[in-house]
């Protein structure tokens, strides 16, 4: 029941030509030919020249990306410091009920 069924290989049908034979071929030196003269490689990618608006810009963009990244690395540490405040808090209120019930008693 949970034998698993193996497929059976068609058998070919229609005309079938025999392979061809491939005969090796010798190789014949060419005469000798003088080496290519070495050009100089062309440069991939022009150069980039700074003129002080790009310059001015470059420091302007870089200047705005350190002050938004200061921005959020001090925003996620005051969001620490009041979780860490905020918890302190809860576990004073917490160890002051629990002090009174005790005394109660």
């Amino acid at each position: 029941m949970l034998r698993p069924k193996i497929p059976t290989m068609p058998t070919p049908t229609g005309h079938h030509a025999p392979p061809a034979v491939v005969e090796p071929t010798t190789v014949t030196p060419a005469g000798q030919t003088p080496p290519p003269v070495p050009v100089a490689p062309a440069p991939s990618r022009p150069t980039v020249q700074l003129t002080p608006g790009t310059a001015l810009a470059l420091v302007g963009g870089g200047t705005a990306v350190a002050l938004v990244v200061g921005a959020v690395l001090v925003s996620m540490l005051l969001a620490i410091a009041i979780t860490g405040a905020s918890v302190a808090i809860c576990a004073l209120v917490v160890r002051s009920l629990l002090a009174s019930e005790a005394k109660r008693r």
